[in-house]
């Protein structure tokens, strides 16, 4: 008998007790989409820290002997997504995990959590942002912002950029290594654009109306969906609209729900229906 015979998806990001982001979010998304979602978490929140108060610890000291678990367990992966990773030594060792868990046919994602609007996170410095550069010789598919985007190609931010701008940018990115890339939720007025770039097939737009502010797992309930149809061989453009469409649903009925902005999105009401 063989580990390996379901599909499965490593995810490494942070786990977030409560607030509905990170892996938190990839392991319900990815489950339902029928594919086993192994977590290897990066730092622990009891809550994400667009709360007022939360605890943190950070877990870099311990994935390398996490990661060697595995490693005796032979383990292999269908796909690999990477979100938020807090340090130097953070991307080092995620960096040693693609070079020993990326097979031939790995669909490797990176979603290269750094910031938005235009400004890097609190906690991310451009030294941080730069080095995230070396993921992306590892990646078949990049899921950037736009304020992500351009800061690995050292690209001015424009909120209002135009479509052909977008695709040089993509065009930059794609010599690093991803050969396929969606620029996430740019606002187009009353609508919510995705620019989706396959390199040699050129790009489209993908569109669903704004509902409500911007929250919290957002993207990583995009990016999860992005992995997870990858795996199972859903078309790029139609996985893109996929992750969009579910999302624009469950921003509907959170909305209905009154829940805070802090809380994220209520994906479980649909998730029988992902």
């Amino acid at each position: 008998m063989s580990h390996n015979n379901q599909k499965k998806i490593a995810v490494v990001n942070d786990f977030c007790g409560f607030g509905r982001c990170s892996l938190a979010v990839s392991l319900p998304i990815i489950s339902a989409l029928k594919v086993q979602c192994c977590p290897f978490p990066t730092s622990i929140f009891s809550n994400h820290t667009g709360f007022e108060s939360f605890y943190h610890t950070d877990f870099t000291e311990h994935m390398d002997a996490y990661m060697e678990e595995w490693s005796k367990l032979d383990l292999s992966f269908n796909g690999i997504l990477t979100g938020f990773l807090s340090s130097p030594e953070q991307i080092s060792i995620v960096t040693r995990f693609l070079k020993r868990f990326k097979g031939r046919d790995t669909i490797t994602v990176i979603d290269p959590v750094m910031g938005d609007y235009g400004k890097l996170y609190p906690t991310y410095s451009m030294r941080l942002a730069k080095q995230m550069r070396e993921l992306l010789f590892y990646a078949d598919i990049l899921t950037p912002n736009l304020t992500e985007a351009c800061i690995l190609t050292d690209t001015e931010y424009c909120a209002d950029i135009k479509d052909e701008r977008l695709e040089e940018i993509c065009e930059v990115l794609s010599i690093s290594g991803p050969k396929k890339i969606v620029i996430s939720g740019l606002e187009r007025g009353e609508d919510l654009h995705n620019f989706v770039y396959e390199k040699g097939n050129g790009s489209a737009i993908i569109k669903e109306h704004k509902v409500g502010p911007c929250r919290s797992g957002t993207g990583d309930v995009f990016s999860s969906v992005i992995a997870a149809d990858a795996v199972n061989g859903r078309d790029f453009i139609d996985s893109v609209r996929h992750a969009s469409s579910f999302i624009g649903k469950v921003l509907r009925r959170t909305m209905e729900m009154d829940l805070p902005k802090t809380d994220g999105i209520c994906f479980e009401e649909f998730l029988t229906e992902i």
